[in-house]
Order: C-alpha cells, then sequence, then structure tokens
C-alpha cells in the first residue's frame, strides 16, 4: 500500500529549529524509524517549501496512492489553493502537525485543509505521524478505496 509523507515550508528544518515546540530530532532519520516500523506500507517522503511543488506532488500521487500524511506547516493556516488540492483527489488525506496547533497563537487555530481531509492530528511531536500511518495501516483496502474520502 503506497502511503506518501508530505512536508510543507520549514520542516526541512527538524531537529535544528526551535528545538522546544519540535523536537531535536530530524525528519529524515525519524523517517528511517518510520520506514522500519512499517514494512507492509510502501512509504514515501516529499518535502518542498514551496507552495506549488507540494500542490504538483499532490497532483502526481493522489488518483494511485492509497493515503497521505500531510503536514502542511504555515500552509495549513493560509493556502486555498492547496486545501482546493487535496479537495480535487482522490487519495484520502490525514493532516497532521507536530505541536498542538490549539495551544498556540490564534491564528493557527483554523486550517484551511482540515475540511477536505479525513482526520486531523497534532501535539504528540513527531509521533503525530506514526498515528496516522497506523490508520491508514489498519484500515482494510476497499475501506480506503477511490471516489470517497470519507474512510
Amino acid at each position: 500500500m503506497k502511503i506518501l509523507i508530505l512536508n510543507g515550508p520549514n520542516l526541512n528544518l527538524l531537529g535544528i529549529r526551535e528545538k522546544s515546540i519540535y523536537g531535536g530530532q530530524s525528519f529524515e532519520l525519524y523517517y528511517e524509524e518510520l520506514q522500519k516500523a512499517f514494512p507492509a506500507l510502501e512509504l514515501s517522503y516529499f518535502q518542498s517549501n514551496t507552495e506549488g511543488v507540494l500542490i504538483d506532488k499532490l497532483h502526481e500521487v493522489g488518483f494511485s496512492y492509497k493515503g497521505i500524511v500531510c503536514n502542511a506547516g504555515g500552509y495549513t493556516h493560509t493556502s486555498v489553493a492547496l486545501a482546493d488540492a487535496i479537495k480535487a483527489i482522490e487519495t484520502p488525506v490525514i493532516e497532521v502537525h507536530i505541536s498542538n496547533v490549539f495551544a498556540r497563537e490564534a491564528f493557527r487555530h483554523r486550517s484551511m485543509i482540515a475540511p477536505n481531509c479525513v482526520g486531523s492530528i497534532s501535539g504528540f511531536g513527531l509521533e503525530s505521524y506514526r498515528l496516522a500511518l497506523q490508520y491508514f495501516e489498519r484500515m482494510k483496502p476497499k475501506q480506503i478505496g477511490f471516489g470517497s474520502k470519507n474512510v
């Protein structure tokens, strides 16, 4: 089962930036842990700081992959275009955040992409990704089937 982990802006700096919020581990090292923990899933990882590149990636995999775990970073709160791209594809998307966005600045309390995702996970550090992958791993293939995001 092909699953994409899609990270947005500034997430390439995990392990370096704001360690009190995001922790001290790079995503690349954590991704290796995820690959070992989920051998039944065919994981791929993509990160970009550019909104249009993220949209292009969603279009590329959004009709063939079985799931997408998306941390849109700051675009979560601002990008109508990213929300529209998620709505346009068939692959179900789970929104994830490392920090508890509701315990942070008020502008982070609103997600533009959440209405087009099957669910949202936040506040569990990097483990938010693992929780999303567990969901996809446990779903029967027809429950994640194409044509409906209401998994």
